[in-house]
């Protein structure tokens, strides 16, 4: 149960709930005719991909095993026939020895029909949860998404009708075909400004960690880059000064594997094991290469890395096995890295152990039953997103006081989307980053970090795919 203790927490969340309000109201405008088209578009493109697979010789071989039994939307099925039929080498299996048939699995097994099968449920979620999700809530070219305050633990805020928040970012195509239905009012640009790191930020409040402090001052330091070198074993040379745009572009690959498969997951409470596998499949997935063009996989084994190891938490890792690398790596970043911060996570989970409740930065109590990494996550996340409702208020109320023309038409987490006039765009700009900055941390003197915004801009009439990184001058 999750309560507001002080006047404080209690002024946030009905301000907060207003303001939402408000933003729902203004709507997001959408592109009727590119969205019906795509639509039909999608619908077709899935048959074809159906017919084809009808004709492989998988399918073939699936039907007869299976006869009368068979399921061509099952994983299970598939992974029996891919597995144990055709002598596929599973990458991994499930706790009680079965085929594990997830996405990354079936991901790593190089043949046509599985990856047109993958594509097929891809394109069948975005068809059904986003395009025909947004097409239902359309009024007059608008779809008024609603955001709640009241219906998760973790002090965040959701959306429905439709999940505004839950708009696909990491597959870039089904991230375009979604997005582009978004658009700017006439003469106007879609500006989403991201609170830039801002749960890492917040993190450092409650722990104080002085490496995680170091590395959030100096811009000169990138934990991400170096928790990637760390667990690719790569050099310093490799990760920096790049000598063209296609090698920048290798080492932001790279240095993403570190950010979204190490270090992000290690402080939400994952381990060693997971992290291992999600970083070797990316190595194979994303061909992640030195500068010179040798494969990671084979720069592994120059190091002495021959393999990724057997996933069986009950057993130790195997000794060149890139398990093993990466276990060593995890104790590192916690005992010699970051070892303050590794000691406020304890600290904080007994004290909820012995009290039952925790109080967060922003003035609100948790209580009642909860796992570990839930009891060390909720008040940092929810931290994270008071410093965004607080800003949405304040941004809010002031363009109304300013009587600008900008509306704020979404929130995501960290990062409010808003619809700018053009003649607006650098006032609105300069005012968000004021409010978002430097206001904020004069009105929570608790913030001791550094905050930091980035903002991304569509061109006059553009659509939300195309939006760019602008610099607030």
């Amino acid at each position: 149960m999750i309560l507001p203790y002080t006047q404080e927490a209690y002024q946030l969340f009905h301000e907060g709930a207003i303001a939402l309000a408000e933003v729902e109201h203004n709507g997001i405008r959408i592109d009727t005719e590119y969205l019906d088209n795509a639509i039909a578009t999608q619908t077709a493109r899935i048959e074809r991909l159906k017919n084809r697979l009808q004709k492989s010789e998988v399918t073939e071989i699936w039907k007869n095993y299976y006869k009368g039994r068979t399921n061509l939307n099952s994983n299970d099925q598939l992974g029996y026939v891919l597995f144990e039929i055709m002598k596929y080498e599973c990458p991994e299996l499930t706790a009680t020895g079965r085929f594990k048939t997830d996405e990354d699995n079936l991901s790593l097994v190089d043949h046509p029909f599985v990856k047109d099968y993958l594509k097929i449920k891809k394109l069948e979620k975005s068809l059904a949860t986003n395009l025909i999700g947004i097409r239902r809530e359309v009024v007059d070219g608008f779809m008024h998404p609603f955001f709640n305050l009241h219906t998760t633990v973790t002090f965040r805020s959701s959306s429905d009708s439709p999940n505004f928040q839950n708009i696909p970012v990491r597959n870039e195509s089904v991230k375009k075909l979604v997005r582009q239905a978004i658009i700017a009012r006439p003469g106007r640009r879609i500006v989403e400004l991201d609170y830039s790191g801002i749960e890492v930020a917040i993190a450092a409040c409650y722990h104080k960690d002085p490496t995680m402090m170091s590395y959030l001052k100096d811009k000169s330091k990138d934990m991400h880059r170096d928790m990637a070198m760390q667990s690719y074993m790569m050099p310093i040379e490799e990760m920096t000064n790049p000598i063209s745009q296609e090698d920048n572009a290798r080492i932001k690959k790279i240095r993403y594997c570190g950010k979204n498969m190490f270090v992000f997951p290690q402080f939400y409470g994952d381990w060693f094991l997971k992290c291992a596998k999600n970083l070797w499949n990316a190595m194979i997935q994303l061909e992640l290469k030195k500068r010179d063009g040798t494969p990671f996989k084979e720069h592994l084994y120059e190091n002495g890395i021959t393999e990724l190891g057997e996933f069986d938490p009950r057993d130790k890792p195997k000794k060149g096995t890139f398990i093993h690398h990466l276990q060593e790596v995890e104790k590192d970043f916690w005992n010699v890295r970051f070892p303050i911060y590794n000691k406020w996570r304890k600290d904080w989970f007994y004290a909820y152990q012995e009290k039952g409740w925790m109080l967060t930065k922003t003035g609100f109590i948790c209580q009642g039953m909860g796992e570990r990494n839930q009891i060390i996550n909720y008040p940092v996340q929810g931290s994270a997103f008071h410093c965004l409702l607080k800003s949405l208020i304040t941004l809010q109320n002031r363009l109304k006081k300013l009587k600008m023309k900008s509306l704020i038409i979404g929130q995501i987490h960290d990062s409010i989307v808003s619809d700018v006039p053009d003649e607006e765009l650098d006032d609105f700009l300069h005012l968000a980053h004021q409010i978002t900055v430097d206001e904020l941390k004069q009105q929570w003197k608790w913030i001791i970090a550094p905050l930091e915004i980035e903002a991304e801009v569509t061109p006059v009439d553009g659509n939300w795919y195309q939006k760019k990184e602008m610099k607030i001058e």
